[in-house]
């Protein structure tokens, strides 16, 4: 039991954590929840069951095959239209480079993405080329071909299908940057944008630190929700996975296999961030365990106390290290 509680008082356990729905054990990852099912050396009694009635892209427990088969045609998304990326990627030849709506009412939930060409001497300079603001219907908000402020010395062609003349009628950096602020922020100053009040939106993305390091623009980490960064989603050794990973194996289908588009990347990073929201916890009133009221739970003078806890009366006690995305849900 020392060692137990030692491990409780450690290992930040929750009922946020991927959970094996046949043995109920507790993953850091979706994907030490999918070694532990499927991987090298699975337990064997539940890739058993899984291998029958489990959903390979959210990993769930059907009641049985037939379930499953009607879970999964709805579990696995269907891509994004090749018709519609082609049609968009026509814009490119045509002087109406940016699609902004111009809405006043401004989404909850947005989605940015941004395409990069190389600059500087050596070409290793990420600079903005493209950006796009979707919001969690998948209608677009804003999209643009973006100026670079220095001279571009490789346009990434084969994989962004980016060229110079799509320059020509792009916007300035400064002019893009206003227009993203004026979406995210809505009318709110900086200093008191906030998680759970405001008209601000929360915003969805892959590595986003450094689409707005690029964009120039700061943005409030309570108010993002990064797939490269959510530990859920992350690979067992912490790192973070490609969005292309990403979207292939929970929600089921490949992107960037040509010219990449940041549309498509706004679509599977939100699809991603809705997938993960969706999920049903027990409700907690105080779910982090930075929270001033859990400080207490596992402290050293409650040992002799923790230790007469049975293992369930001990992770009704343990709290998250990390913000669910579910709480989003109840905002």
């Amino acid at each position: 039991m020392e060692h137990l509680v030692e491990h409780m008082r450690t290992s930040n356990h929750s009922v946020h954590e991927p959970t094996c729905g046949i043995c109920k054990k507790h993953c850091r990852s979706f994907e030490s929840l999918r070694e532990h099912l499927i991987g090298p050396l699975p337990k064997e009694a539940c890739k058993s069951i899984f291998s029958n009635q489990g959903c390979k892209f959210c990993l769930v427990i059907l009641n049985n095959p037939d379930a499953l088969r009607f879970h999964q045609e709805i579990c696995q998304l269907p891509s994004v239209s090749a018709g519609l990326l082609a049609q968009l990627a026509n814009l490119s030849i045509f002087e109406n480079l940016v699609i902004d709506t111009g809405q006043i009412r401004r989404p909850q939930v947005v989605a940015l993405a941004c395409k990069m060409v190389s600059g500087g001497s050596d070409g290793s300079l990420d600079l903005c080329a493209r950006v796009c603001l979707i919001d969690e219907y998948e209608s677009i908000v804003f999209r643009a071909y973006v100026k670079p402020k220095i001279p571009v010395t490789n346009y990434r062609y084969q994989t962004k299908g980016i060229q110079a003349e799509y320059f020509r009628e792009a916007l300035p950096l400064s002019q893009a940057q206003r227009k993203i602020q004026d979406f995210l922020y809505n009318g709110e100053p900086m200093w008191k944008l906030g998680p759970t009040d405001g008209k601000a939106s929360i915003l969805v993305g892959h590595i986003l630190d450094h689409d707005l390091d690029l964009l120039q623009i700061d943005y409030p980490a309570t108010m993002m929700r990064d797939t490269a960064k959510y530990p859920p989603l992350m690979q067992t050794n912490k790192l973070s996975n490609s969005l292309k990973y990403l979207a292939q194996e929970y929600i089921g289908y490949d992107i960037q296999t040509g010219n990449e588009d940041p549309y498509e990347d706004c679509v599977a990073s939100m699809r991603l961030y809705k997938r993960m929201r969706s999920q049903v916890h027990i409700r907690e009133d105080h779910p982090l365990a930075s929270d001033s009221q859990n400080q207490n739970n596992f402290a050293s003078w409650r040992q002799s106390e923790l230790e007469k806890m049975t293992p369930e009366q001990l992770l009704e006690i343990s709290r998250s290290d990390y913000y669910c995305w579910c709480l989003d849900s109840l905002r």
